[in-house]
């Protein structure tokens, strides 16, 4: 190639240069703004484009000369065109394209007179495409057969070529991506011809700069599959807990080719399908949400999220009335009590009762209440309930127990009889009775005491049978507790055993031993001394004389209580008795033996 040649190529190609920058930098800050809301099915199956071209081709021919020498002619020309092509797009990005360009060089103003710097072709070849919203800049390679006028008067020549470049289109907002201003397109092409031999042929190697540009006509589009839908819904949307909940999932726009996989996440939330299930035992009150996806692949579009929400709700506690029927009674009477439970959420329910006096009895909605035992006056009757989740309520009524009438007064006979049971208090010589003789101990004095309480008792018995004695047996501080105790168990059994001879009823009489524990004290027995009607002045003083011994004395003895008055026996002590010394007497009447002498008494 000459330097003429190269220096014209040069300038063609600083001149594409400084026109595509600022086109191209124009254009792409127009699309921006509208590039990201631009849809995605903007591409167009089909480009036809039609438009200007400009060539501008260089090289040389290599013309023979007689002699077998060849002279290098150079080609060059700048030629003005048209230029047509046909793109069919595979996807959004590839595709096949046909091209045809035809560049005349006019000698005379006759357009249809062909010169010597005719160059016109087609090719056919692979483009490559990246639409976005506003532009779409593309490359491609083609190859194919160039028509070129021979070097002087010499017949046009096919020869082939190869092309390669590429471009950017900026599509107008009304028409998006169908109708389209080709800003510019760019291209390379090397073509080899032969002109054939002689004067006015050649072989020719030429490198050409094409530069185009018009309006590109856009058919069908690619229109990418709509994205993935996902909604959720969970049924019922308020439980209480432990009721169990369902999440139902609805797809759309699935590609049945595809395998949709579905997952779920949430608190208690199981599932791998369309529905997935909440267990809702655990679950505080509150509300929940579940999450579900789909997925059909790992491509934009092709997987969907949803969420639905469920409420768990407290439960609330049951309710409870209860009443009776009748509520007043006379005593002895019966009741029935009826309960009446309420649970909110239909929980199964256990029914309890309690009474303030009387019994009770049941288990389920009703009980029945007796009167029995119970005081006269208003009785509270308390009905609770508790649910399987343990919530309890409790209610309540009242039954009024009428007064039992007064019990006829005592008659003339029961009062003189009572008079006449003026109780005194039977008292034993110290030791006695011993255990090998239970049967002796009692003096003779006190023998007639105890005949006539028996006499007067029987009487009594007929008018009130179930009046009851009460023995009570005691004994001087002398002695161990142990001795004590069993010495004052003998003293009430040998009275017992005297009334019930005397014609008493054994089961007329109660017992009771308290040994040395309740012992009269000293200022006691000096008051009983003091107040004693048996006894003079002068009887009195000398008793207070040896009030230790009388202290001993007082306490060695059984007390009678009456069970019907609570009457108990005046301790007055026999001073005046025949045998009051043998009571007084601080030694046992008989002789003790070794064994016995260090007991007390």
């Amino acid at each position: 190639m000459s330097s003429r040649v190269s220096k014209s190529f040069s300038r063609v190609l600083a001149l594409a240069i400084v026109a595509f920058v600022p086109v191209a930098l124009a254009a792409q800050e127009a699309a921006q703004p509208a590039a990201k809301s631009a849809p995605e099915d903007s591409a167009t199956k089909w480009d036809i484009f039609a438009g200007y071209s400009y060539i501008a081709p260089h090289g040389t021919i290599a013309v023979p000369l007689p002699g077998g020498v060849y002279q290098p002619t150079p080609y060059s020309a700048i030629t003005p065109g048209a230029i047509v092509s046909v793109a069919r797009y595979f996807n959004r990005y590839a595709g096949i394209e046909g091209v045809g360009d035809v560049h005349l060089e006019n000698e005379s103003q006759n357009p249809w007179v062909t010169s010597k710097d005719n160059m016109s072709g087609g090719s056919l070849g692979l483009i490559f495409r990246y639409p976005t919203a506003d532009i779409t800049p593309f490359v491609h390679a083609l190859v194919g057969g160039e028509l070129v006028g021979g070097p002087y008067w010499e017949s046009d020549t096919w020869g082939a070529v190869l092309t390669a470049g590429g471009g950017m289109d900026y599509h107008t907002p009304l028409f998006n991506h169908h109708l389209s201003i080709r800003i510019f397109q760019a291209d390379y092409q090397y073509s080899h011809e032969n002109f054939g031999a002689g004067y006015n042929g050649g072989r020719a190697n030429i490198n050409a700069a094409r530069l185009s540009a018009g309006i590109v006509i856009g058919l069908g589009s690619f229109t990418p599959p709509p994205p993935v839908t996902l909604s959720c819904s969970a049924s019922p949307a308020s439980i209480f807990p432990g009721d169990p909940v369902t999440v139902t999932a609805t797809a759309g726009d699935l590609n049945p080719k595809l395998t949709a996989v579905y997952t779920w996440t949430g608190n208690g939330v199981t599932g791998s399908g369309t529905t997935a299930t909440v267990a809702t035992g655990s679950l505080a009150a509150g509300s929940y949400t579940v999450k579900g996806e789909v997925k059909e692949g790992p491509k934009p579009g092709q997987t969907a999220d949803c969420s639905a929400s469920f409420a768990v709700k407290a439960y609330e506690p049951p309710t409870i009335s209860c009443s009776a029927s009748p509520s007043t009674l006379n005593p002895g009477d019966s009741s029935t009590v009826t309960a009446v439970g309420v649970s909110p959420q239909n929980r199964p329910l256990t029914y309890g009762y309690s009474a303030s006096a009387g019994t009770i009895t049941g288990s389920g909605t009703t009980a029945s209440f007796s009167s029995t035992g119970a005081p006269s006056g208003a009785v509270n009757i308390a009905c609770n309930v508790t649910d399987d989740k343990g919530q309890t309520a409790t209610g309540s009524t009242s039954i009024t127990i009428a007064a039992p009438p007064p019990p006829p007064g005592p008659t003339p006979e029961q009062v003189r009889l009572e008079a006449r049971l003026a109780l005194h208090s039977v008292f034993f010589p110290t030791a006695l009775p011993r255990a090998e003789h239970p049967e002796g101990g009692l003096v003779e004095s006190q023998e007639r005491t105890l005949t006539s309480l028996a006499t007067d008792f029987k009487s009594y018995l007929q008018i009130k049978p179930d009046a009851h004695l009460t023995l009570t047996g005691h004994a001087d501080v002398r002695g161990t507790d142990e001795y004590n105790q069993k010495l004052s168990e003998r003293r009430v059994a040998r009275t017992k055993q005297f009334l019930v001879e005397q014609g008493v009823p054994a089961g007329s009489i109660d017992t009771a031993a308290v040994g040395k524990d309740k012992e009269l004290t000293t200022d006691e027995v000096k008051t009983l001394v003091s107040e004693n009607p048996d006894l003079s002045e002068v009887e009195r003083a000398r008793v207070l004389k040896k009030l230790n011994v009388i202290v001993l004395a007082q306490n060695r003895r059984v007390d009678i209580t009456l069970s019907s008055t609570g009457q108990q026996s005046v301790r007055l002590y026999p001073f005046n008795a025949a045998d009051s010394m043998t009571l007084l007497d601080l030694k046992s009447p008989t002789p003790k033996r070794k064994t016995e002498a260090k007991k007390s008494h």
